[in-house]
């Protein structure tokens, strides 16, 4: 068995193809360009087949990995994609945006002495050819339970949970706010990270399934829990995730050209900016940009704005590169792509012009001291250490709390202080008899696998409640 394990870490992890940094920084195309066959088998190969397979705990929906891996190995592509789909309805979207290296990849045994299996490169690549080369089967269904479900919200959290129970058999009617489906996958991650064509076929496979979508349905004002369950409905999740932008409250943030990055990328992205002048949406066109925020929405506004025609775009962020919370992949390519990191650095107030405009930042130099509650070390300013950016375009990418508009018009769900849902950590279950919530809504913004599952949690809990009570 050694001899075996020796033969496979000498082979190199396959590299995935990309476009090139100078050509990709001025259009929206996906930047990876994905595996061969040939490329995904020889990969695939790698894999150690252990017994106990660490990468399994570090996946948040369990997907079987070893099962699938050794079946993209032996190039059986559709039943890979089968057992992907055991446990993971949208495969070719965490393909793409899951941070796997601190997950599934993070714990494969191969990262011990080298690098580790490419588990997101290689589930992206089974997804993709069942979507180009499939054969269009779709996985086996329970008979008809007779059991409605209304999901509220239709991003990560919200589409698991609907996939996992039309497989139980009950049906399942997906409410969303926006005219179109998909969440944050579509109005927040942008084009060259996660194509809207990916998710747009993800949920076409849900619909096929069964999948009904009431859309333009803002649930807390068009229509109330309440009135659901008075419409037929059994059970409710909630998955509206966390889309209140947050500011720094300093002087000068209300100019023009600041923006929430929520706002930023929902128009750019929702709504077709990186289209224009096909779509014609208003957005800012800066020149000088800064984005506010170090995380992987923070990278995404940024490297947005690179392909808008920027001329100059600059992260600044308060703590240093060790703490940065975007994924080491999206930092990479963004500086590739000719961004600038303006590392502990401080943002103190915006100047503007005669017409309200933006037009400078006045920033202060940072060093890092104690560790503060989250356990990184806290930055503290550098006493005349004060300094000037100019720029016409800013984006506030430094996170974002819980909407209001459904939480505050039921008062049977209890809140935590700061607006979030309070749900059972195991189960989803709220303070309110039949509705379950999961994802940003009840955890604040976090990573989209981390959403879905919560949500195949939850909807492991509903079927209990539908077939057994409460």
């Amino acid at each position: 068995m050694a001899e075996k394990s020796t033969k496979k870490e000498k082979t190199p992890r396959q590299p995935m193809p990309e476009q090139a940094p100078e050509a990709r920084r001025r259009n929206f195309e996906e930047v990876p360009l994905g595996y061969s066959a040939e490329t995904a088998m020889t990969e695939a190969q790698r894999c150690l087949q252990c017994k106990n397979p660490a990468c399994v705990k570090g996946c948040p929906v369990s997907v079987d990995i070893r099962s699938f891996v050794g079946l993209v190995a032996e190039g059986k592509f559709s039943d890979a994609i089968h057992k992907i789909w055991e446990k993971n309805s949208l495969p070719a979207v965490c393909g793409r945006v899951c941070p796997q290296e601190i997950q599934c990849e993070g714990e494969c045994v191969l990262g011990k002495k080298g690098e580790p299996l490419a588990i997101g490169n290689l589930e992206r690549f089974v997804a993709d050819y069942e979507r180009t080369q499939g054969s269009g089967e779709l996985p086996p269904k329970a008979e008809p339970t007779g059991k409605k479900v209304a999901v509220v919200g239709s991003g990560p959290s919200g589409l698991t949970v609907a996939g996992d129970l039309l497989l139980k058999g009950h049906e399942v009617t997906l409410f969303e706010a926006f005219h179109k489906t998909g969440g944050v996958l579509v109005y927040g991650i942008p084009e060259f990270r996660l194509p809207k064509d990916i998710v747009a076929s993800e949920i076409a496979s849900l619909e096929k399934q069964g999948m009904k979508i009431d859309c333009d349905a803002v649930v807390g004002k068009t229509v109330t829990l309440d009135e659901i369950f008075e419409d037929g409905f059994d059970a409710v999740y909630i998955g509206v995730g966390a889309g209140l932008p947050r500011f720094l409250d300093i002087p000068g943030e209300n100019l023009i050209n600041i923006y929430s990055a929520n706002e930023y990328l929902t128009r750019a992205n929702l709504m077709k900016g990186y289209r224009f002048p096909e779509y014609d949406t208003p957005i800012a066109m800066g020149k000088n940009v800064v984005v506010l925020g170090a995380g992987n929405v923070a990278m995404d506004s940024a490297r947005t704005a690179m392909r808008l025609g920027a001329d100059s775009v600059r992260i600044v962020y308060r703590r240093s590169r060790d703490e940065m919370p975007a994924r080491a992949a999206e930092i990479h390519h963004a500086e590739e792509e000719g961004i600038e990191m303006y590392l502990l650095t401080n943002p103190l107030r915006f100047d503007g012009d005669e017409k309200g405009r933006v037009t400078r930042m006045e920033c202060i130099q940072m060093e890092l001291g104690e560790p503060d509650e989250s356990g990184r070390r806290r930055p503290v300013p550098i006493e005349g250490a004060e300094f000037t950016m100019d720029c016409d375009l800013v984006v506030v990418a430094v996170g974002a709390g819980a909407n209001p508009v459904l939480t505050q018009s039921d008062p049977e769900i209890a809140l935590t202080r700061r607006g979030y849902i309070i749900a059972d950590e195991e189960t989803g279950k709220t303070t309110k008899p039949g509705v379950w919530a999961g994802g940003d809504i009840v955890t604040g913004q976090a990573t989209v696998i981390l959403a879905m599952g919560a949500g195949r949690s939850a909807a492991d809990s509903i079927h209990k409640y539908l077939t057994w009570g409460w």
